[in-house]
This record gives structure tokens, sequence and C-alpha cells, in this order.
């Protein structure tokens, strides 16, 4: 028991260690958007549900390079400062499938396939999750949810305005800084208990449960058909307990692929991590029950239908790779590797921002609670 305990906490450490440092990158990010993007700019560029607004909201999320939990906090920041709907779900799919730090990692631990899989899949996901919301769209129910997310995150610390400054000049301003920090700041003191929780959730599935009950809940033996719509289900089940987070959730996909699971099993695991358990309660914190509910209905609906289509498609090209029996003692083998430079960087990025908010801490008690608020210049 003590050794198996001590595995978990390894491999715990080893989920958290893969994700520091996007988690950093994201939430800087969002902290950047609030900042420096007027609500005016952001209605212009994505304030519409068409196919120009969800393609340039992909390419955004793609650039962003975001983990899951710091995806939610960015696509909040959109919606709220005037994003449609759709574009901000687009922007939490593709910032979290379409990203070149996931595909590395999953090339490395998994294969060539699940990198292609995933890119391709996170195309598939947004055009499922498009066509999903346009047959069902609420708009009484969207309307309602982004008056809750400007009740639920109060004002836009550090808000931009549409001051006639371009978002280069708005950079320069020396408020920006601090404006980046608070949010970023105040977005992390919402996520880091949920974060530890779910890696540490995660790492004991990945050291107690034996490979045999993992086969029985994947259906081993059933008949293909069975089997692929059944992993295609099981797997978001699994990714909702779990609580990890994109690229996080990795190492757990490879674990789940070793014991048994079926492709497009794991790949509903990866694509699920917008619907573990902390997030749903994200989205509840800044939509409402109604459209967390919702947005739960349409993103396990999108997963499992994505799952399935890709499952069939590299089936059918026979390009789906074989397990690797020996991923948890890799995941355990730590080394001086990209991971390691990156969260040494990101980390140092961390601590700044950190003490610029210790040093100038939202002024919750001034009028509508702005703190550093980058405003148009006087004169």
């Amino acid at each position: 028991m003590p050794a198996k305990l001590g595995e978990a906490l390894l491999l715990a450490f080893g989920m958290l260690w893969q994700v520091g440092w996007s988690l950093v990158l994201g939430l800087t990010l969002s902290g950047l958007v609030q900042a420096v993007v007027s609500k005016a700019e952001m209605q212009r560029l994505l304030g519409r549900e068409g196919v120009r607004e969800i393609a340039l909201a992909t390419g955004f999320g793609a650039a962003s390079s975001s983990c899951s939990y710091a995806s939610a906090a960015l696509s909040k920041s959109l919606f709220k400062r005037g994003a449609g709907f759709i574009p901000s779900l687009a922007f939490l799919f593709s910032s979290t499938n379409l990203v070149i730090e996931l595909g590395v990692i999953l090339w490395l631990l998994m294969g060539w396939q699940f990198t292609a899989a995933e890119w391709i899949g996170g195309l598939v996901l947004i055009a499922v999750m498009s066509l999903l919301v346009k047959l069902t769209y609420p708009k009484a129910l969207v309307e309602q949810a982004r008056s809750h997310a400007d009740e639920a995150g109060g004002h836009d610390h550090g808000s931009a305005e549409a001051d006639g400054r371009s978002i280069l000049q708005r950079l320069r301003d020396p408020r920006v800084r601090v404006a980046v920090a608070q949010n970023a700041a105040m977005d992390a003191s919402m996520l880091w208990k949920d974060l530890l929780i779910g890696f540490l959730i995660a790492g004991a599935l990945a050291a107690f449960v034996r490979d045999d009950a993992w086969k029985a809940l994947f259906m081993h033996g059933a008949s293909p058909s069975v089997q692929l719509i059944g992993n295609a289900l099981a797997g978001p089940l699994i990714a909702i307990v779990t609580f990890v987070c994109s690229i996080g959730n990795v190492p757990m996909a490879a674990i789940l692929w070793a014991s048994g699971i079926s492709f497009g099993g794991v790949l509903a695991f990866l694509y699920a991590d917008l619907i573990v358990l902390p997030l749903l309660d994200l989205y509840r914190k800044y939509y409402g029950w109604r459209m967390m509910l919702y947005i739960a209905a349409i993103f396990f609906a999108t997963i499992v239908i994505s799952a399935i289509l890709m499952d069939l498609a590299f089936s059918a090209l026979h390009a789906v790779p074989a397990p690797n029996p020996n991923v948890r003692h890799d995941l355990t083998t730590f080394s001086l590797n990209y991971t390691f430079w990156l969260n040494l960087a990101f980390g140092a990025l961390a601590l700044y921002l950190w003490s610029v908010n210790r040093a100038h801490p939202m002024d919750h008690g001034a009028h509508g609670g702005h703190g550093g608020e980058v405003s148009p210049r006087g004169g």
C-alpha cells in the first residue's frame, strides 16, 4: 500500500508537471485580453455566430496554447467582452486541442497517430459543436448567461475601453502589466484547488485500478460496434471524474490506452477535458446553472460523435497504433527536457505576476471595483 501510494503521488506530480507552464501562459493571456481588448473590438471581431467568426475564434484558440482551466477563463473573458456564443465555445475546443505542445506530448507518449487525431479531431469537434448549437440555439439563455458573466466576474479589472488607441499602443501602457497580473491572480485563485484535487484523483486511478478492471469497463469481448460506442461513452465519463485538464490528461490517456480502451475511447477522454467536474462548476459560476447544463449536454454529444467518427476513419486507414505497456514507468521518470525549461521560464513569469499583483492589489473598495484600470490617457 505505501508503495502504491507513493506511485500515485509521483504520477500525480508528473501530470501536473506536464501542464504547469501552459496554465501560466493561458492565465496570462486571459488577463491580457481583458486589459487591452475593448468590448467594441471584441464584438466587431467575434460578435456574430457566422463561419468567419468561428474560424477567427478557432485560430485565436490555437495560438493561445491554453490548459482547459485557463481556456475556460479566457473564453469567459471573450464572451464577456462581446464575442458570440458559438465562437466562444469554438475557442474553448481549439485552445485545448489545436495546440503544438499537446501534439508533441501525444506524439512522444502515444504516437503520431494520436497527434493527427487530436488536431484533425479538434476541427471535427468545432464543426459538430457549431452544428448542434445552431440547431438548438438558446437565444434567451445566451443573453442571461452574458448578464451572469458580468455579475459573476464583477466589473472588468484593468479593462480596456475603445479609446481610439490601437492594441499595440495599449500594450505599451505601463498599467497593462498591473492589470494582467490582477486578472491572472483572480482567475488562478478560482482554479488551484480543483487542479490539485484533479491530479491527485488521476494519480490514484492510474496507480490503484488494476488492468483487468479497466478491461471489463472497456467491454473487452463485446462486438466491435458495441465496444466502439461503449468506449466513446466511457471516455468522457472517466474524464469527468478525473478532473485533469488538457495536456495534463495525456499521461492518463496513455495509461488508459495501455489498459485496453479503444482508439475512439482514448480520443473521447482527451476531448472531454472541457467537461470535467471543476470546469462544469466554473461554467456554473460564469454563466449560471441552466447554461452550464446546456454546455455540458452539447459538449458531451459533440465529444462522443467526434470520437466515433475519428475511430472509424483511422481504423479504415489502418492508422491505429499499438499501446505502450511501460507507460507508467515512463511517466515516473523525469529528465531535463523541454518541459523542464518551459516550466522554469513560465514559473519565473508566474512569480513576476504574483509580485506585481502583491504590490498592486485590486482595489475592491473603489467604485466599480477597478484596480489598475487601463483607461484613456488624459489630454
